[in-house]
């Protein structure tokens, strides 16, 4: 399916699937939603020394750059390993198009952006000392097969359920849980109450927080 780059509300960009009528991240501002939902409702809700972030998916990378501009900010005496699934990975004409290391006042990530892309799949990559990426080409439902520590922060950063209904069902959650850690939170931009219904069903302590811009609500959920 053909994609196309497009601004949103708050100046960053994102990919659209016409055909599909659904975009990457929320028309009402790329950046804004992934610092507010994987970033304030996310990283910084995690205090382990060690963190090992699972992300469905890894899509545009804005998410793993948020994260590294956040890691920059700390003392950096915490280690993160970020795995990151994705089926379809964009092309290099769309990397330099999104522009993403122009959205901060940092230099150091104009590299990093470019790193993050230039990666190998399947192996872990030293992004920068004490924060490692391994990009696994993979259809999110072949998770069980996939060979990672236990997770303790999930971005479900997945496709709306409107257009791929299947990546918000138990079968999908249960998968993901399967991967976490005691204790291990997962975040999301949704608020649908069969999400809800899911978590609390596989005994996630579930919590409704303010949404990004543009939506109400967003869920937290920790693995008890």
């Amino acid at each position: 399916m053909k994609r196309e780059v497009k601004v949103t509300s708050d100046g960053s960009k994102t990919l659209f699937i016409n055909e599909l009528n659904e975009g990457y991240h929320s028309q009402h501002g790329a950046l804004q939603e992934a610092k507010h939902v994987f970033i304030d409702n996310g990283l910084k809700l995690v205090n382990d020394y060690e963190i090992n972030i699972l992300e469905l998916g890894f899509g545009t990378g804005l998410n793993v750059l948020v994260t590294i501009d956040e890691f920059l900010k700390t003392d950096k005496n915490h280690k993160i390993n970020f795995y990151t699934l994705e089926k379809y990975p964009i092309t290099e004409v769309e990397i330099k198009e999104l522009g993403y290391s122009d959205l901060f006042s940092n230099s150091e990530l104009q590299e990093i952006y470019l790193k993050i892309h230039e990666s190998d799949w399947e192996v872990p990559v030293e992004i920068l000392p004490n924060f490692s990426l391994q990009k696994i080409q993979v259809d999110f439902h072949a998770l069980p097969s996939v060979e990672i520590p236990k997770i303790n922060l999930v971005y479900y950063d997945c496709f709306g359920a409107r257009v791929q209904p299947d990546l918000w069902e138990e079968s999908l959650f249960a998968s993901v849980a399967e991967k976490m850690s005691e204790g291990g939170l997962l975040t999301t931009y949704s608020s649908k109450g069969s999400v809800r219904r899911i978590l609390k069903a596989l005994d996630f302590e579930v919590k409704k927080k303010a949404g990004p811009p543009g939506k109400r609500e967003m869920l937290i959920a920790w693995k008890n």
